[in-house]
């Protein structure tokens, strides 16, 4: 049955003032399941203002902390109590296996409970300022903050950013992707459940050339926070640079994966398998370069590309199911592309490259956007190992030494995450540091916790999420002076007094 959304602004759903809408697609059955309307300027302009009102009240912004706590921990209950629901939401929309969602949407509301707890504990600080003075620091809210959410993980994301901000006592106007609003908008409607003030948080979906850059451009948007490519990350850069507001952005990736020869290789098999094939490849960290020692090089890939074609594709509600499809049509064409460009490489296709055909998947999702677990063997330089391709795609290539693993896996312009497979502990500490990337696993991949920063270096982007960082990003210090002296001051009358 075809749903229907408005936009979430200043505390209720309201259509458009365009009346444009966007149809929301279950990439499985390639059947459209909802429509949604599309934010246009005007309605960035009511949300912005809607925000800043709330801001200005101080209803949120200056609110107890332990109120906003008390506020954020109901969230966490009530995105607790759907987590179901939000599940089958999240796969429908983005065509996830439901195994998938209900793993990770079940870890969702410690993000909430973590930055209750934070801002409840948070302290100031003061500073060893010369003389009889006093000089106290605070962190206060920032004001009304953009987020800019992508389709992968449309739920986490938004939760990720959300919660930090809203802890700093911000008010936020975030627009999911267009490919994938519906959960976003059913979080908002659980902030409101649970107290958030009206005006506090406004959800504004629509596509990003139209509703994104309205938003980022606003001059009362104080910062920016995107998760997105690395091309859209630099020009939102320049539209909120504009008014010289802040940015964060976790942009995108090409993780490597590094496999010594002293691994346990069937952990690192299962393991590397997981980075690249969860959410059927298409994350910013998955594991989209596998580097494996020369001696056990063969034995690897073998094992790897056997896992890789005993993944079960099909009906992504099916609990059965291991991997489903990637979004939408355009989003295969990419995938199916990138195979032909690496065969124009000279690369070799060790397994998938292409779509499974109809009879192998279930007459109701033949039709989706499937593309099989495809592994690549290529070398060093090719476009297939530098470009990213966000989907379920993956080089391997050998190195011969610690020094030449640390040397590939550093030669991209990205450096967001990596991981490390090695029994040899000292070893592993000793590749994290050489690694130029921002996070960092040592014999895992993929793990996160609200209390972990997370964020890259080069064009992976600027900035952090997660832990004390995050709260960080979401406010700025405010340095109060005070003078205890009693001492008289004239400055036009005594020659000795002191100027700072």
């Amino acid at each position: 049955q075809l749903s229907t959304a408005g936009l979430w602004i200043g505390g209720r759903e309201a259509a458009s003032a365009s009346g444009a809408f966007l149809s929301v697609e279950d990439p499985a059955r390639r059947r459209e399941i909802a429509r949604v309307s599309a934010a246009s300027a005007e309605d960035i302009g009511k949300a912005v203002a809607s925000g800043h009102e709330a801001y200005r009240s101080g209803v949120w912004s200056r609110a107890d902390v332990r109120l906003r706590a008390d506020v954020l921990q109901r969230i966490s209950q009530g995105l607790r109590e759907r987590l179901e629901e939000l599940a089958e939401l999240e796969s429908r929309q983005t065509g996830r296996a439901i195994r998938e969602m209900k793993a990770q949407l079940g870890r969702l509301p410690e993000w909430f409970e973590y930055f209750g707890a934070l801002v409840r504990t948070a302290e100031g600080r003061t500073t060893p300022f010369l003389g009889p003075y006093l000089n106290y620091v605070q962190r206060v809210p920032l004001g009304v903050v953009a987020q800019i959410t992508p389709w992968n993980h449309p739920l986490l994301i938004a939760v990720k950013k959300l919660a930090p901000a809203l802890a700093a006592g911000n008010s936020v106007v975030l627009k999911p992707s267009e490919l994938a609003p519906l959960s976003v908008l059913e979080l908002a409607k659980i902030c409101k459940e649970a107290g958030l003030p009206d005006g506090v948080l406004s959800v504004v979906p629509g596509h990003g050339h139209e509703t994104g850059a309205a938003l980022c451009a606003h001059p009362l948007v104080r910062k920016v926070d995107l998760t997105g490519g690395t091309p859209t990350g630099k020009a939102v850069g320049a539209i909120a640079g504009a008014n010289l507001a802040g940015m964060v952005s976790e942009l995108g990736g090409k993780a490597p994966m590094l496999v010594f020869e002293d691994a346990d290789l069937d952990q690192a098999v299962n393991g590397a398998a997981f980075a690249s094939f969860v959410a059927s490849g298409q994350t910013c960290i998955m594991g989209a370069r596998l580097l494996v020692h020369e001696a056990v090089y063969e034995e690897v890939v073998q094992r790897f590309v056997r896992k890789a074609e005993s993944i079960r594709l099909g009906d992504p509600m099916d609990m059965a199911t291991q991997m489903g499809p990637v979004i939408s049509e355009a989003q295969r064409s990419r995938v199916l592309e990138a195979v032909s460009v690496a065969k124009s490489e000279g690369a070799e296709i060790l397994c998938g490259g292409a779509s499974p055909a109809l009879d192998k998947l279930p007459t109701e999702v033949s039709e989706g956007y499937f593309v099989l677990p495809t592994v690549i063997a290529a070398k060093p330089g090719m476009r297939c190992v530098q470009e990213e391709v966000f989907g379920p795609f993956v080089v391997v290539y050998p190195f011969k030494d610690e020094q030449d693993a640390v040397k590939l896996a550093n030669d991209s312009d990205f450096g967001l995450a990596a991981a490390i497979w090695t029994k040899d502990i000292m070893r592993g500490h000793r590749v994290a540091q050489e690694l130029d990337v921002g996070i960092i696993w040592i014999n895992d991949h993929h793990r996160n916790d609200p209390s972990s920063p997370w964020g890259g270096t080069k064009d992976s982007g600027i900035g952090r999420e997660n832990g004390i960082e995050a709260f960080h990003e979401y406010t700025q210090s405010r340095s109060v002076v005070v003078r205890t002296s009693d001492e008289k001051f004239d400055w036009f009358h005594d020659p000795n007094a002191r100027y700072s």
